[in-house]
């Protein structure tokens, strides 16, 4: 049973959430100034873990065929046998309706959203059959993570989780440029389109290196704006002195060594803006902030 369990975890690939999951902390901290009750942060939890859940399953299920086609993905859950498509399939369906569910437990914004929201999180998958902005889509869909912990706290939209969501977008939009350069090759044959298969990797590095500016810039302008005071900022410096080292100083023909050091950058980028912005929550004067 255990065991079985640890399969669809490396089938989702759990560790992953670290990615959006501190942006998510971050706006939740926010739009409560200061710490939710535990019903509200426990259900944010379990709705990040649904939704994520059945999203990456369901990119694993739909590139199934492709995946069995690429020797770096041939041994993943479904084309080695070890998840069958019928098992994945209800694992998707069983984490989009507790995804709806916890959003019901939230309030009725959530609960509208949470379908739609469910649907709009599988559709990314599908992009990169016809289009190279599906490393956007990604972005798009893993940076409504902020928006979605707003809602849940407050019921309301509002600008302010948006810009984190923009943040958040640009990041793992630059990441997954990165990633997919182990791909090249495989892609075209399978005619499956992506920005290194259309720039090539040299140029895809560069416009991963322009995502990560367009990042810091837009985290910059985020702090002045709404004043989050010098603990974001000193955030954002570490960020860009990491990102900086290694776009520019750590560079390598070892496109694993390149992936590895950005899922490690990932982590840090993560809990920096988590760490920055729960300080200025703690530690600011929130009367005046206008979301």
């Amino acid at each position: 049973m255990l065991s079985q369990i640890a399969e669809y975890g490396k089938l989702v690939r759990f560790s992953h959430t670290l990615f959006a999951l501190p942006f998510a902390l971050a706006s939740m901290l926010v739009a409560a100034h200061g710490l939710p009750s535990v019903k509200i942060l426990l259900l944010i939890l379990a709705c990040m873990f649904t939704a994520r859940s059945g999203a990456m399953a369901f990119n694993r299920l739909a590139d199934a065929k492709f995946d069995a086609l690429n020797p770096r993905t041939a041994k993943r859950h479904i084309p080695a046998g070890k998840i069958s498509k019928k098992n994945a399939t209800i694992f998707i369906i069983a984490n989009g309706a507790a995804f709806v569910f916890f959003a019901w437990l939230l309030n009725s914004l959530a609960f509208y959203c949470a379908m739609p929201l469910f649907l709009f999180l599988l559709s990314y998958s599908l992009w990169k059959r016809f289009s190279c902005l599906s490393h956007f889509m990604l972005g798009t869909a893993i940076g409504l993570s902020p928006l979605g912990a707003w809602i849940a706290v407050t019921g309301q939209f509002a600008l302010f989780p948006a810009a984190l969501g923009i943040m958040l977008m640009l990041w793992m939009a630059g990441f997954d440029i990165i990633y997919a350069s182990q791909d090249i090759e495989s892609d075209k044959k399978l005619g499956l389109c992506s920005i290194p298969v259309k720039f090539g990797a040299q140029k895809s590095m560069l416009i991963a290196l322009l995502c990560h500016i367009a990042m810091l810039g837009f985290a910059a302008f985020t702090g002045f704006w709404w004043k989050l005071g010098l603990p974001w900022h000193a955030a954002l410096a570490v960020i860009a002195a990491a990102l900086l080292y290694i776009h520019l100083f750590r560079k390598s023909n070892d496109l694993d060594m390149v992936n590895r050091d950005f899922f490690l950058a990932n982590i840090v980028v993560s809990f920096l803006v988590m760490l920055g912005l729960g300080a200025w929550v703690f530690t600011g004067d929130l009367n005046a902030f206008v979301p």
